[in-house]
């Protein structure tokens, strides 16, 4: 697969110019591997809990009214994780350690998910980086009469008062409903 070396190839270049990165994965918004350089780490988990932590900050970036998701950063006691967006149809996933100069991540980073999400786009697919293939899927996967919704966001439900709750009480009695 031509998208996995050129991505690879990228992934190299960008750890070069950032000596302190640990590890970096290129995935799929949905979570599949396209290419890792992230040795002790398990890619297919690690790009799984990226699509996780993906919707996530779609959600979030939407209910706070900030636009289209760009990046989200994870600081842990020994190091850093983040996460950019790579076009329409992939992610770039950055291990770091403690000592990693943020900006230059940052930086780096940028730039390396806009490559790699042109390198997505241009290899795979023609709409949203997809492949006729994984469109012929998603038509035949999506039951009849509901609509296909972006990726990284869940149906917004109204809550409900659980039903293991008693009805509310007043003046210490309980009321009938």
């Amino acid at each position: 697969m031509a998208v996995e070396s050129d991505v690879l190839d990228e992934l190299h270049r960008l750890r070069n110019r950032v000596p302190q990165l640990t590890g970096s994965l290129a995935a799929t918004v949905d979570g599949l591997v396209l290419a890792h350089d992230a040795p002790g780490t398990e890619p297919e988990g690690l790009a799984a809990l990226t699509a996780a932590a993906l919707g996530v900050a779609h959600r979030m970036a939407d209910a706070t009214a900030r636009g289209e998701f760009r990046e989200l950063l994870l600081r842990g006691t020994d190091g850093y994780v983040a996460t950019y967006a790579a076009g329409p149809a992939a992610v770039l996933t950055l291990l770091a350690d403690g000592r990693v100069n943020v900006g230059r991540l940052h930086l780096e980073g940028r730039r390396s998910g806009a490559r790699v999400g042109e390198l997505v786009v241009a290899h795979i697919g023609h709409d949203r980086g997809r492949s006729p293939a994984a469109e012929a899927v998603e038509r035949v996967t999506t039951p009849a009469g509901e609509t296909a919704r972006p990726i990284g966001t869940l149906p917004v439900r109204t809550p409900q008062r659980p039903t293991h709750q008693p009805s509310p009480q007043i003046g210490g009695q309980r009321r009938l409903t």
